[in-house]
């Protein structure tokens, strides 16, 4: 834009920038002469006294500066802009997450300042200069005159020198500098049906994903179907049409650090391996793939959350796999939900969005019956495997003996299948060796010091850690409060604890404890499943983390130590986590030709969640948990928003929190609830305080939310932060 605000002086031209900070706005920045700017450049500019990165971005510039008072671009960095459907998610997630728009902006800018550049190596100068030759020297000329430019780590591998002879014959003029040509970083994928063998159930939902595919235009569908179905197998068939559209798929997965099978999987699909976004990658990688993909050389992404704000320059498809998962929700930052904001990234991109799940969540369950979200079923498992049978061991009839946590009729099911030559599972949702230390002495209870929770302990790393904060200690040898030595003793079950139990009673089973404390990233994951499905592992002993996606085919049991677990507390959605978790663990039993059994040990059988896995009925268990939502405006029948308050001292955080409390909006169809202080009071050493908005489905809450934020002044020791859609209540 050309604006002469100041007389006398020419006209400016003016551009807005949007910088990765929490400012309310973008800057303002003068465009010197020679750089021509357009919507979407990543630009070097002033800010301060330091250089930053920022976006053109596509707002108007405020006219009333004056000219002279603009600071000029410094540049326009040489790297893909930001194609304009992402600018555009950008603004809308900034707008509904009440999130300053600079911060949003910054998960999809935050490898460019470090892109590489043009990779040099080395090759023969010509002619070569009349110095003195080593036999040293000889071998790497030799290697040039086969193949040339070369980088110098592989130059000295292929010679046989060190990187010293290589610098002395630079040094002499022998060798100069050249530019290495450029290698993709990722295969093309190969596109063949001819070894693809589906059933007919499932060849009849990957036609319906491949005509969305091929429609170009968006839509969002349920992919659902019993677990073991083949549902990767069908929408890897509409990644195999996004292709043939010559469009880049990306494919999100709820822990992408345990996604060795998905990886296996894709590789014999396509004959390559796909591009992988998540926070395990090191720098070096998380920049060639950023450069990749927005080139348009990355034509499939599988990876976490954040791949979402990737710059694809022509996105032709979105999935969400386990859609269900809580793991898609960012609780730190910018708080969002990427399975809501795939969808949002599918409609800016004209693409099909497609959510995958075995227990959908009745979110997009309500989408569904609304008409919003279409429905692909997938009813009966691939290959004709049969789905396990579910037993109750109820807890209050045969419990374990003292001491120990398995049940007698868990232990000889697992004996039995030993006996078979098969696989068993143990699973148990809580990490470390025991959830909580007292002291038998004077009951004194080992606790955070900076959180509102117990200290966990972990035998094997012979601490009490906390699972929030991360702090830890060492188990002490007295009772911090009485002094009594030798006094504390762990309470409840924790993987540690059942895998110690497991060993006593099965000694001669090979065991593997699955969890994320002994799996830390994708290599350890996909060690473990290497080892499974080759039969080297006999007893599997795992948290959450089994659950997700697993095929391991000599798997036959599957033991749920502590079923009630998640019903605690006062969770609007415990019921709907508890039976999805349970299902999915479930699901990984009897996948292949031998049957599979699962038990679960519980002190209450007659519960509702328990009752649908043992009758192996979810879809009335979910339309039971929409007829109790539905009449208070629960979600999704109602919308949520939750105020976090926090503060150094808990005075000034009730303070706060009344000061909201009291400018709470009102009116028909919306109720705020609280103030009170969150399950979580104390976190990371700051007082917490939570309210929550509830209104009706058709009330927008962002205005509310707004209008409400700016009637309290929020003191320097306080904060507010704003979760939408929450689906945490910690």
């Amino acid at each position: 834009m050309l604006l002469d605000l100041d007389r006398g002086s020419p006209p400016v031209r003016r551009v807005t920038v949007l910088l990765p900070y929490p400012f309310p706005r973008p800057f303002d920045y003068a465009v010197p002469e020679g750089l021509d700017p357009q919507p979407g450049d990543i630009v070097l500019v002033p800010l301060n006294r330091r250089e930053e990165t920022g976006v053109v971005w596509d707002s108007a510039p405020d006219e009333t500066v004056p000219g002279h008072k603009l600071k000029p671009l410094i540049a326009i960095v040489d790297t893909p802009p930001m194609a304009e459907p992402l600018r555009r998610m950008v603004d809308w997630m900034a707008a509904y997450t009440l999130s300053p728009p600079g911060e949003v902006m910054a998960m999809a800018l935050r490898v460019v300042r470090q892109l590489p550049g043009p990779t040099s190596g080395w090759r023969r100068a010509s002619p070569l200069p009349d110095v003195r030759m080593t036999a040293a020297r000889h071998k790497v000329l030799a290697v040039l005159a086969v193949h040339e430019p070369i980088a110098g780590p592989d130059l000295t591998r292929a010679a046989g020198v060190s990187a010293a002879v290589v610098r002395g014959m630079a040094d002499h003029g022998l060798l100069v500098p050249a530019l290495l040509p450029e290698i993709a970083p990722f295969g093309r994928p190969r596109v063949s049906d001819a070894d693809v063998v589906l059933s007919p159930d499932q060849d009849g939902v990957a036609a319906a994903l491949r005509a969305k595919v091929a429609a170009r235009a968006f839509s969002v569908t349920l992919l659902d179907g019993v677990t073991g179905s083949g549902k990767t197998e069908v929408y890897l068939e509409a990644v195999a049409e996004c292709l043939r559209q010559n469009r880049q798929a990306l494919v999100l997965l709820p822990e992408i650090a345990l996604s060795s099978q998905w990886l296996s999987r894709f590789e014999r699909r396509f004959e390559v391996a796909p591009a992988v976004w998540h926070s395990d990658l090191g720098s070096r990688v998380r920049r060639i793939t950023w450069r990749a993909v927005a080139e348009g050389r990355a034509p499939v992404v599988v990876g976490a959350r954040s791949a979402l704000f990737l710059p694809f320059p022509d996105l032709g498809l979105v999935i969400v796999d386990e859609e269900h998962e809580t793991a898609f929700k960012q609780e730190d930052g910018v708080v969002y939900n990427a399975r809501d904001m795939a969808v949002v990234r599918a409609r800016f991109c004209a693409a099909p969005a497609v959510l995958v799940s075995a227990t959908p969540s009745l979110e997009t369950v309500a989408n569904v019956e609304a008409g919003r979200y279409s429905r692909l079923h997938l009813p009966s498992r691939h290959a004709g495997a049969a789905l396990p049978t579910i037993e109750a061991i109820d807890l209050r009839e045969t419990p374990p003996e003292r001491g120990r946590f398995l049940a007698p009729p868990l232990v000889a099911a697992v004996q039995q299948s030993l006996e078979r030559g098969e696989q068993a599972m143990l699973f148990l949702n809580r990490r470390g060796y025991a959830p909580l230390t007292l002291c038998r002495t004077c009951g004194h209870r080992m606790q955070c010091p900076n959180c509102t929770a117990w200290l966990v302990e972990h035998r094997a790393r012979r601490e009490l850690q906390c699972h929030h904060c991360g702090h830890a200690v060492p188990i002490p040898i007295e009772c911090p409060e009485c002094k009594a030595p030798h006094s504390l003793t762990p309470v409840g079950p924790g993987v540690e604890r059942i895998t110690e139990e497991a060993t006593q009673i099965f000694p001669d089973a090979r065991i593997l404890v699955m969890a994320s404390d002994t799996m830390p990233g994708p290599d350890a994951a996909a060690e473990a499943a290497r080892a499974i499905e080759a039969r080297e592992v006999d007893l599997i002993i795992g948290t959450q983390i089994v659950a997700k996606g697993w095929h391991f085919p000599h798997l036959t049991l599957v033991g749920v130590v502590d079923a009630d677990l998640g019903l605690a507390g006062g969770d609007l959605r415990a019921s709907e986590r508890t039976v999805q978790l349970l299902h999915q663990v479930a699901g990984r039993a009897g996948r292949a030709e031998a049957p599979g059994r699962v038990l679960l040990q519980t002190f209450s059988p007659e519960h509702p969640v328990m009752q649908a896995l043992l009758r192996g009925n979810l879809e009335d268990f979910m339309a039971s948990e929409a007829a109790q939502r539905r009449p208070g405006n629960w979600p999704p029948y109602g919308r949520l928003a939750a105020l976090i308050v926090s503060a150094d001292s808990a005075a000034s955080a009730d303070a706060l929190a009344r000061d909201l409390g009291q400018a709470a909006p009102s009116g028909e169809g919306i109720q705020v609830l609280g103030p009170a202080p969150a399950p979580l009071s104390i976190l990371r050493g700051r007082h917490r305080r939570r309210l929550l908005l509830k209104t009706r489905r058709d009330v927008a809450v962002q205005p509310l939310l707004l209008a409400w934020l700016a009637k309290v002044k929020v003191p320097r020791e306080g904060r507010v932060d704003v979760d939408v859609d929450p689906v945490s209540f910690l």
